[in-house]
Formats: structure tokens, sequence, C-alpha cells
């Protein structure tokens, strides 16, 4: 997400992030709290994950039990893009091949589906270009390589708005869950942020609400104290 006017309405990072250090913390006995936000009633659950199987804690030596942060949103619908703006995209995506190309009507968002998600690791954006681009930012996609353990890669370039490339944007998976779900015929669908930083969400469509269920993981890098 973006700190920027258009992303005040909801900042999914820093829900996911306040969810975190509520279940972690004595403040609340729940596995669900709703956040109040200028788009409505944000809901967060804690949901159980297998134990980590990568061996023990480094710090103390025992075995960490894990859990993921599930938030709830609305699918984001999709129409095909002016043919007279593909070249201005293709340009700005360093001529990647697409295989597809949309608009979500809800973002103004472009969606241009690649090869492979090998493509979308690879691709080499051209910022000032992608600026002079129609609609808010591009996100670009593609089916992930046999035996990665995800279904589909993503990215989100928004130079636009100051960031070039977010490094985890989990509003773009609300326009991509739809579309790889009717792809792949599967509603549980694993997403690897192909980033620098990276990132993976484990995502469901709820198809009768047309509602995408988003679940990952944060982790508390610095704890303090604010004296008044």
């Amino acid at each position: 997400m973006f700190d920027t006017l258009l992303q005040l309405q909801l900042c999914g990072h820093a829900t996911l992030a306040a969810a975190h250090t509520i279940f972690t913390s004595s403040f609340m006995n729940s596995s669900i709290v709703e956040f109040v936000t200028v788009s409505g009633i944000v809901t967060a659950r804690r949901v159980p994950e297998i134990k980590t199987t990568d061996g023990l804690n480094s710090q103390n030596g025992e075995s960490r039990e894990s859990f993921l942060i599930e938030l709830n949103f609305p699918t984001t619908p999709m129409a095909d893009l002016n043919s007279a703006e593909v070249s201005t995209i293709s340009n700005a995506l360093n001529g990647a091949s697409m295989i597809d190309i949309k608009r979500t009507t809800a973002k103004d968002d472009i969606v241009v589906i690649l090869p492979s998600g090998q493509a979308v690791e690879e691709l080499q954006p051209q910022f000032d270009a992608i600026r002079k681009c129609p609609g808010r930012g591009i996100i670009i996609s593609g089916v992930a390589p046999l035996g990665s353990g995800f279904d589909y890669y993503y990215r989100y370039f928004g130079p636009k708005f100051g960031i070039n490339e977010d490094p985890v944007t989990g509003s773009a998976n609300c326009a991509l869950t739809p579309y790889w779900s009717k792809k792949l015929g599967k509603c549980d669908l694993i997403a690897y942020a192909a980033s620098p930083r990276g990132g993976v969400l484990n995502i469901h469509l709820d198809e009768q609400k047309q509602t995408v269920l988003l679940r990952g993981k944060a982790i508390i890098v610095m704890e303090g104290s604010l004296l008044v």
C-alpha cells in the first residue's frame, strides 16, 4: 500500500501490523479484531498455521508456533483496456510479451499478464514511461514455475505516487485472485510478490460473497516505550 492521500482510506500494511500487535499482546483475548476505517469496518482474524518446520527457534532453542492474519476484502472487477493504450504500456515494460491486459474498474490500475512468473521476476520496468501510462499504477503477473510452491507471481509499480515498486501490495490480489482462480480452477492460492524484498500471501476466494481473504504474517522488529 502507499502512504498517499489515495491510500489513507485504508492501509493494509498498518492494519496487518496493528492486528499482529494486538494478537501477540495482552490487550485482548480474541481471535478476531475489527478496525473502524474511512472505508468501513475491516475485520482481521487470527488463523492457526501448522507449526514451523525450519527447526528450533534460534533465540531460545524452542519450537515455534506460528499464525497467519486474515484480512477480508471485496474482489476488484476488471475490464478490457482500450487497444490504443497497449503500445504505451508495452514500451513502459521494455517491450515485454503480454498474454493479457486489463484495467481495474475500481482502483484504475492496469493489469498485465506475462507469459510466466520468471518473466515477472526478471522484468525491468521503465518508471519514467510508466508515469505517462494511463491508470494509477501497473500490476504485472504470471503463472508460477512448477515446483515453486506458488500459484502466481506479481509485482506492482506505482511511480506516480513516488514509489517505483511496492514490495508487497495486498490490494493487487483483489483483482488477481479472481483472474487466477478462473485460470487455474482453484479458490485457494498462494501468491508471491516478486519484488526485490519479496513476500508471500495465502489467499482464498469466496465466490459466493465475491470476497478475497488475504492471509499473511507480520514480524515485530522493534519494541519500545513512550514516556509522556
